[in-house]
Parts: structure tokens; sequence; C-alpha cells
């Protein structure tokens, strides 16, 4: 099992923010434009830890490398299933540098929109420091 599987199952943000790189790039599945860094990256996924109702990860997908993991996902937004993957690059440093999220179906990337959307001034008080 991803070390980062394992934290996200288990809650673990502390763990969670210690896999992220300094320069991680978060690419959301809601928004046009990726957040650069740590700070922001990891106030996201508090956020989405908040959001999602019954988080659970259904499969593994990574390269022999080891350094492009694909991560399955389902979880619940707002009463509707929603089915997603997270895409993570690992960088020479064993962290996550890169994080692509994709969701489906339209109407649960839209359910999940709105719910961020709701925690966008908590997300920007604790990547700035001011939570």
């Amino acid at each position: 099992m991803h070390p980062f599987r394992q934290a996200v199952e288990a809650r673990d943000v502390a763990a969670i923010e210690e896999m992220l790189s300094d320069d991680v790039v978060f690419t959301s599945p809601v928004a046009f434009k990726p957040y650069p860094g740590k700070p922001v990256t990891a106030a996201i996924l508090r956020a989405v830890m908040r959001v999602f109702e019954d988080f659970h990860y259904v499969r593994e997908i990574g390269d022999a490398g080891g350094r492009d993991h694909a991560l399955i996902f389902e979880a619940l937004i707002d009463g509707k299933r929603v089915t997603g993957c997270d895409f993570l690059h690992i960088d020479g440093d064993g962290k996550i540098d890169d994080f692509v999220v994709m969701v489906r179906p339209l109407s649960a990337a839209t359910a999940l929109a709105e719910a961020m959307a709701a925690q966008f001034d908590q997300i920007t008080r604790e990547a700035t420091g001011s939570a």
C-alpha cells in the first residue's frame, strides 16, 4: 500500500503534509489554475477531508520505477457518489511534487466545486498562516 494512501485512510494530516514537497503543485478537478506550494496544497487536502464522506481508495496503479502513482478512490459528496483518481509524482527526495486529481461524474464534480468553494476562506487562512 502506498504511504500516501495509508496516511489518507488513517486521516493522518501530519503524515500527509510531511509527504508533500515544498514546491508541490496541486491541480484540482474543479479549478482551472493549479495551486503551487505546500501550504495551499496541505490546506486544500484538509478541506477535502472535511467535505468528502465515506472516502476510501479502491485501487493503486504504480510505475516500475516508483515515481508515478494513480490512486483510485470513491466517496460521497452531498449525497452523490464520486469516483476519482489522485495522480502523484514523487521527486528525487521521495516527496510528492505533482498532485493531480480527477473526478466523475459531472454532478459529483459540481457538488465538489460547491463544497470546496464554501471552504475557500478557511483554505486561504490556513495557507497564509492567518487561521
